[in-house]
């Protein structure tokens, strides 16, 4: 088991507050064109999308996908 880290001690030092962009589950069960690719994620991040999707009736895939997507549309914004 890994060890908690406490910050108590020091300054942090200049801070910068970002909204929360982040879509919840139900935002990303939409459809839209798609390109096939191969990608490695850690088993947690698949268990954790294919529950959703169970939840949410929906493809855990087109999950994933639409959360890079509004990740993207975010970044491209700024």
């Amino acid at each position: 088991m890994k060890k908690s880290i406490k910050y108590t001690e020091g300054e942090i030092g200049d801070i910068k507050i970002i909204e929360d962009f982040l879509p919840t589950p139900e935002e990303l069960a939409f459809k839209d064109e798609n390109m096939k690719i191969t990608i490695s994620l850690t088993k947690d991040t698949v268990d954790f999308f294919k529950e959703e999707a169970k939840k949410h009736h929906t493809q855990y895939q087109k999950m994933i996908r639409n959360l890079l997507d509004l990740y993207v549309d975010k970044q491209t914004q700024q």
